[in-house]
């Protein structure tokens, strides 16, 4: 046999033995051979991949560490095949109960009791994606915003008990997605950062915000050494058919390599969820992962498919977070924030206090109403617990102030409240900080004097265009995440251009020179060159994306998707009144009006004006279903449905082509009436529209009753 098949074969037995000896190590925790013997197989395969490169491929365990990016080079951002969709957090059992109601109501059953669920704990961890085709790990994603991750392929390579290939214990499909959490482990993480100190290298907060980091290195040799771990929770992109409940996914992700949690299980009915939730709550600290709830999902995939997506989450399954772990702290002063559109935020300043492995200096305070029933008084001692063990959060006054400040009061105020942040400097403007005071909200913007306008229980300064804290805050939105992604600016660069004069406003941004730029202090030509570079490639956006980077109020990245899928061109967006505007399913009476409004003020004209003559390009949506038998059609729902449910009727009616609105206009082309049919078909008879029965609209979408 000739020296290079056999180093072929050789090869190909050494991928094999290796990968199986990694499952059984980092999967299953039954290991067969020794550290040494393995890394004498490793070496082996090495050996030969060196002397032959034509062996080299993409699966072998020596290509688990990849090349670091280059210098200055960022992870390429990528569409998900389909989006990753947020999971609705619940807090109490009625909670619960309301959410299990509403899909007996969907699915026309009796009661809770008939739902199969899987219930496992909700890892707090860094969510995934994975792309397998032909069995072969291609491409791997962050979350992202949901719409967008990052191509993170090569960090995420380095996971040891993440299979390169699968095995083919089950049919593996030709293209395969599989989601999942990457963690790691408590008793791990404690190991590493035991080995951090003795490296002299900070340690790390907590094991999610060192997942997160790690994830976003540039050198996947640098990730490797991190003890990251990936346990799946989906899959998709399978052919149809191939599975009928999570339970069988999730024996054949067992199947095909991955480990599987130690800890779901099955359960019948509401009932058997909550007790679930219950066990594990008694345990958390126990358990291996940190875990912040329980997710409990539909258990059978044609009930799934029937509920759906909203904009932002499934109908199928939900998270019931654990109670928030709390500590206390003292209260040092109350400050109003004035956000991107105006509206004015109470945030507490708190003494540094740690809750769940995270550092609290400060949380919002929501409305003047909250701290008010809080009965909040600077020096207080007070209350903070992490909602969903993210978000901090006041709950309740422990004690108030003492009859006395301390000596040192004034001088431990935290230096950001004061101007120019130094000891000496005087305490901003909406600062609330002298000991024993209670927090009243102030009758004029502390950024702009304006006077403040009450909007229910909110407080906003109308000087949209001319406060600076807005015009801070819209253009870092324009320049955000979900907008135009240009992340080479940040915050104190804003800051700055606004103070010297560079920005009067967002659109402001595509106008910029260059030459003064550079004299600005810690700018210099490499960043300037940077920054004007994204700017030139970031000119071209989709119009969902430009509606969230114009900061319209009520419209964030999910409202924006349905804006942009009804109305093609922005023009025809601006041009649309509150009717219309209401044909887009999730568009209310008061939305429609807040985005008519915007629309109709001159210097949101200007805004977009400006920015045309920036160069912006807007890229136009993909074409609506014209083919469909409502295509261009105007839909409204009455009346109880009997066949099936209201949300499931508008998801039909949309595919078909039709457009969704609350209510009968002028501009309603159908009315589809069910059971015990109110006033809107009233309004339909005197407007001439066009009445369907429930049958009838199913028999057009191709859909027959039962």
């Amino acid at each position: 046999m000739a020296k290079g098949t056999q180093a072929a074969l050789r090869a190909a037995e050494l991928r094999r033995e290796l990968l199986r000896h990694d499952r059984l190590y980092y999967v299953e925790g039954a290991p067969e051979i020794s550290d040494a013997a393995y890394d004498a197989l490793f070496r082996e395969l090495q050996a030969l991949e060196s002397r032959h490169p034509e062996l080299v491929v993409p699966d072998s365990p020596t290509q688990r560490v990849g090349a670091p990016l280059p210098e200055g080079q960022g992870f390429v951002q990528v569409a998900h095949d389909v989006p990753m969709l947020s999971i609705d957090s619940l807090f109490d059992e009625g909670e619960v109960r309301d959410f299990v109601d509403r899909i007996v109501r969907f699915l026309k059953l009796s009661d809770g009791e008939a739902l199969e669920w899987v219930v496992e704990p909700k890892f707090d961890g860094v969510s995934a994606s994975l792309l397998y085709e032909n069995g072969v790990l291609v491409r791997g994603l962050t979350r992202g915003d949901g719409a967008v991750g990052e191509d993170v392929s090569a960090n995420l390579r380095t996971i040891r008990n993440l299979p390169l290939r699968l095995s083919s214990g089950v049919a593996v499909p030709p293209r395969l997605e599989v989601r999942g959490e990457v963690l790691i482990a408590r008793a791990a993480f404690e190991r590493f950062n035991l080995q951090r100190e003795r490296e002299n290298k900070p340690v790390l907060a907590n094991p999610r915000n060192a997942t997160a980091g790690a994830l976003r290195r540039n050198d996947p040799s640098e990730v490797a050494r991190y003890p990251l771990q990936f346990h799946p929770w989906a899959v998709l992109q399978v052919p149809a058919g191939m599975f009928a409940t999570h339970r069988e996914t999730a024996a054949a992700l067992s199947g095909w390599g991955f480990g599987h949690s130690a800890f779901a299980e099955f359960a019948r009915g509401t009932d058997a969820v909550l007790a679930y939730h219950g066990r594990m709550a008694q345990k958390r600290d126990s358990l291996p992962f940190e875990v912040d709830g329980v997710v409990a999902k539909l258990d059978r995939l044609d009930w799934r498919e029937r509920l759906g997506t909203t904009a932002r989450s499934t109908r199928w399954q939900f998270a019931y977070k654990f109670e928030a772990i709390g500590a206390p702290s003292l209260l040092r002063a109350i400050e109003v924030q004035v956000g991107a559109n105006g509206r004015i935020t109470p945030r507490a300043h708190v003494d540094p206090v740690e809750i769940g492995g995270v550092t609290v200096r400060h949380t919002t305070l929501h409305n003047a109403d909250h701290v008010e029933k809080l009965g909040l008084a600077i020096g207080a001692t007070v209350l903070l617990h992490r909602a969903g063990d993210v978000i901090p959060q006041v709950t309740s006054v422990v004690q108030g102030p003492a009859a006395h400040a301390a000596t040192d009061w004034d001088s431990a105020l935290p230096l950001e409240l004061r101007e120019g942040e130094s000891e000496e400097g005087p305490v901003r403007a909406g600062v609330t900080w002298r000991h024993g005071e209670r927090f009243r909200m102030p009758a004029r913007c502390p950024a702009c004097g304006t006077k403040l306008v009450s909007e229910g229980k909110y407080w906003r300064c109308p000087n949209l265009h001319g406060c600076r804290p807005q015009i801070v805050g819209r253009t870092l939105q324009l320049a955000g995440r979900g907008a135009f992604e240009i992340d080479r600016l940040g915050e104190k660069m804003v800051e700055q251009l606004v103070e010297h004069g560079h920005l009067r406003g967002p659109a402001d941004l595509f106008h910029l020179k260059r030459e003064p730029l550079i004299e600005l202090e810690r700018w210099g030509e490499k960043t300037v060159a940077n920054l004007f570079q994204q700017i030139e490639e970031r000119r071209r956006i989709p119009l969902d994306r430009l509606l969230v980077a114009l900061s319209i109020p009520e419209v964030g990245p999910a409202t924006a998707k349905l804006l942009a899928g009804h109305f093609p061109s922005l023009e025809l967006l601006s041009a649309a009144d509150g009717d219309q505007l209401q044909t887009v399913v999730g568009i209310g009476p008061e939305m429609a009006r807040a985005i008519r409004d915007w629309f109709d003020q001159p210097e949101s004209r200007e805004q977009i004006a400006r920015l045309m003559a920036g160069g912006v390009e807007v890229l136009s949506p993909a074409a609506p279903n014209r083919e469909g038998p409502f295509a261009d059609k105007t839909l409204v729902f009455t009346g109880t449905l009997e066949a099936v449910g209201r949300s499931e009727a508008k998801r039909l009616a949309e595919a078909a082509g039709a457009r969704v609105a609350s209510s009968v206009s002028a501009k309603t082309d159908f009315l589809v009436v069910g059971a015990e049919a109110g006033s809107k078909a009233k309004k339909a008879a005197e407007l001439g529209v066009a009445v369907l029965t429930e049958a009838e609209f199913l028999e057009r979408c191709g859909k027959a009753p039962q």
